[in-house]
């Protein structure tokens, strides 16, 4: 009965999410993943819903830290003006590198940032997901590029490697990055 009422105080966080039943998968990731390579500007072409993800003109953009640490600074335009995120990122298991925790506040826990292919140059697909009770999972999905746009068949790559990895796309959407300016 407590699980029930857990459940129903939590569906107004997760309603702007994607909510699946089960166990979240456990996808392969990047084999020999390079965060150095990995380091610098990315745009997001598109993404499973996000209730933090509202606006146009998203990009996220990773540098390194003096401690080691991965300074994470997201951008987006929401309601014409520039909102900024800025967060952490670091490497929990060096043997598993593509696998980053990444949290936006002290006062939260790493949420999974799971890189399961990337080029370095061109496309990145990234993979998060936090089961509740085993009973559900709560799950994100971003394609990501270099530049503002992808080609269509980079797209479909992308969506198919997510599918191949017991993901749904069905609600993926395209970002808007149509008259965004670069900083």
């Amino acid at each position: 009965m407590s699980a029930v009422y857990l459940l129903l105080l939590l569906l107004p966080l997760i309603s702007a999410q994607t909510t699946r039943w089960g166990p979240c998968p456990t996808p392969q990731v990047q084999p020999n993943f390079n965060v150095q390579q990995y380091l610098g500007r990315w745009y997001e072409i598109e993404k499973l819903p996000a209730s933090f993800e509202r606006g146009k003109c998203m990009e996220a953009n990773y540098s390194l830290r003096k401690d080691g640490t991965i300074r994470v600074v997201n951008t987006q335009i929401y309601k014409d003006k520039v909102r900024v995120a800025e967060g952490t990122a670091v490497i929990p298991d060096v043997r598993e590198a593509a696998k980053l925790g990444v949290s936006f506040s002290y006062f939260t826990p790493y949420s999974p940032y799971w890189v399961l292919t990337t080029d370095y140059s061109s496309v990145a697909v990234v993979y998060s997901c936090t089961d509740v009770l085993r009973l559900f999972h709560i799950e994100y999905a971003w394609i990501l590029s270099r530049s503002r746009f992808l080609p269509p068949e980079t797209v479909r790559y992308a969506q198919e490697l997510l599918i191949k990895e017991g993901i749904d796309v069905f609600r993926m959407k395209m970002t808007d990055q149509k008259n965004c300016k670069d900083n």
